[in-house]
């Protein structure tokens, strides 16, 4: 018998029509002799299922099913799209934990962890691995920007700490510029954290389980003609180039490849997950991850799986299975 899925799609940030367009990709490549797709969208307190004739169906909350005006669906798992809240932050896997309803993405600790920049940040520096020098700013904080260019220097990085895809951050090259880029990072997130600019190349690993065993997929580079890999550079063709596998030293890329596992189990990650770094003369430096990264056409773990010999179809379905397994 079929497998019942609910794809989690939409979501309450910036990221909200590339968690729909997420989603469309999941829906069209589960393996559909396996699994039944439903798309659900996210939109603050409106959940609801599309029917193909139009018709919008509400989610009930009290035990996540939907009632299609023909029978009631009980969902055996959900398959996580929504980028950013309440998908990307713990909020929707601490619900469906109290449901008991198996999921893709990590667990509400280790998504409410990694979604948060700075602390993350410190975490990962914890298991030797370099980071940034950074600064965070909660709503409300008076600051100096004297003080925080000298703590991270110019050019620096000014972003919303719980947030992605570059929606409302900005890259600083002179201290006048700060106070607005801040207010700009304000508006999507009532914290903001400021980095130091590290010079160098731009790399991103996934990892995935595979045989109950994490394994990293090749690594991409990221080439942009823009100042930074920002919203315009990730989701629209042409203005970056994406290159897998990545042409960098074999040395380089093993430590990639090797810190990347190793922080997806210190982690405690789930599904798959990317690792974005920075690498140069001084060494690799870690900038985030993503739990519940893009499955969009434009999307990188997509091209890293391509080129690792493994579909879409079984990518999904081995993160579908891996769900399916986990309250048992």
């Amino acid at each position: 018998m079929k497998k019942r899925i609910a794809i989690a799609a939409g979501g309450d940030s910036g990221e909200y029509e590339i968690s729909i367009k997420s989603a469309a990709v999941v829906e069209q490549h589960l393996d559909k002799e396996r699994y039944d797709p439903f798309v659900i969208v996210f939109r603050g307190t409106d959940w609801s299922w599309t029917s193909p004739s139009g018709k919008k169906h509400p989610i009930n909350k009290d035990d996540f099913s939907l009632d299609t005006g023909t029978e009631k669906i009980i969902f055996d798992a959900v398959f996580i799209a929504i980028h950013g809240t309440p998908g990307e932050d713990g909020k929707l896997q601490g619900y469906l934990d109290m449901l008991g309803i198996p999921y893709t993405a990590s667990d509400q600790t280790t998504s409410a962890l990694t979604f948060n920049k700075y602390l993350c940040n410190r975490v990962v520096s914890s298991f030797d691995v370099r980071v940034p020098p950074s600064k965070i700013l909660y709503h409300g904080d008076d600051f100096n920007s004297m003080n925080i260019i000298r703590l991270t220097g110019l050019p620096c990085f000014v972003k919303p700490n719980k947030g992605g895809s570059s929606v409302g951050m900005s890259k600083v090259n002179n201290e006048d510029d700060l106070a607005a880029a801040i207010e700009k990072a304000f508006g999507e997130d009532d914290q903001v954290l400021i980095e130091g600019f590290i010079p160098g190349r731009e790399i991103t690993c996934g990892v995935i389980i595979s045989g109950g065993q994490s394994r990293s997929l090749p690594v991409t580079e990221i080439i942009t003609d823009n100042t930074f890999f920002d919203y315009e550079a990730k989701y629209t063709d042409g203005v970056a180039d994406e290159i897998t596998p990545a042409d960098i030293p074999d040395d380089v890329e093993q430590l990639c490849r090797t810190t990347s596992e190793m922080l997806y189990e210190q982690l405690h990650c789930f599904g798959f997950v990317r690792f974005d770094y920075i690498f140069n003369d001084d060494g690799l430096f870690f900038l985030e991850v993503n739990t519940v990264p893009g499955l969009s056409p434009n999307s990188i773990v997509p091209q890293q799986a391509e080129a690792d010999g493994i579909s879409l179809k079984e990518l999904f379905g081995l993160s579908l299975e891996q769900a399916l397994k986990r309250n048992s």
